[in-house]
């Protein structure tokens, strides 16, 4: 008796440890698959707002990524980017950060010190060096609706409370939106775009950046060719000063509204080549 008695403790020790150790796999294979894919952040830009990355979201969740748009503040560039990096802390396992536009100054200092941000993606974006700033590179050339003329004739300048001598919120005036912003869409929803556009503080667009995370993070490029906001020129100038695969769509500034399907591609490949990343490092 004594003897069976251990033999049935014996293969019920077997058994329990046989269990726990299917349990850890199991549970290691859920945790691998659940963090197979990266977070994919979207950061709008000026003189737009988060819904508009809506036709680019529902095609990263069908192909079954965690997104995040947040809206982003606009009101300066410090202030934007630690919000988005207040933002970025909160998100476990790796990052693939997205920025339009001037959305592309704040990820470019959001992302710097995070080492869970694996790639940057400029769409339409500025990617500034230390010491730019966004008007200031959108006026090094030719070709920008937003320096065609003097301040006052391409922006409705707006008093908000607690503003500086001198700063203002800044709205691109209907007369120039549809040239500037929505030159590649239908005429009503670009008016219905004009109508809902996100102003930014006029300090935020000439803040200089910091350091940016371009230098340490690998980074990503959609360039719009047809874009009268960010001329193509000087997309490709910042593009390949970072070292960034370049992706060239015929598109205007709001490429992410008229050609969402390409611009998924590109935030696709830079999620690809984090998740290629990690099955080499196994």
């Amino acid at each position: 008796m004594k003897h069976l008695a251990a033999i049935v403790a014996a293969v019920c020790a077997i058994t329990a440890l046989a269990a726990v150790t299917l349990a850890a796999r199991s549970t290691a294979a859920v945790a691998r698959t659940t963090h197979a894919k990266p977070t994919v952040v979207l950061v709008n830009g000026a003189w737009a707002n988060n819904a508009s990355w809506s036709r680019v979201i529902k095609r990263l969740q069908n192909d079954g990524y965690s997104v995040v748009a947040p809206p982003n503040p606009l009101q300066s560039l410090n202030g934007d980017a630690e919000t988005i990096a207040d933002l970025l802390q909160t998100i476990p396992g790796p990052i693939v950060l997205v920025g339009h536009s001037y959305g592309g100054m704040v990820i470019s200092n959001a992302a710097a010190g995070n080492p869970n941000v694996k790639a940057l993606v400029y769409i339409n974006a500025f990617i500034p060096d230390q010491g730019e700033s966004a008007l200031g590179l959108d006026s090094s050339q030719p070709g920008s609706v937003l320096g065609a003329g003097p301040p006052n004739t391409v922006f409705n300048f707006v008093p908000f409370p607690g503003a500086a001598p001198g700063n203002a919120l800044l709205y691109v005036k209907p007369s120039v939106f549809p040239q500037g912003f929505a030159n590649d869409l239908p005429a009503k929803e670009g008016a219905a775009l004009e109508a809902t556009q996100g102003p930014a503080v006029f300090s935020a667009l000439t803040a200089p950046s910091g350091p940016p995370a371009w230098k340490t993070i690998p980074s990503w490029d959609l360039v719009g060719t047809i874009d009268n906001a960010i001329p193509s020129s000087i997309q490709l100038f910042m593009a390949n000063r970072a070292h960034a695969r370049i992706t060239k769509v015929k598109a205007g500034h709001l490429s992410m509204i008229s050609q969402p399907a390409a611009v998924t591609k590109v935030i696709l490949e830079a999620a690809q080549s984090e998740i290629s990343r990690k099955e080499r490092s196994r």
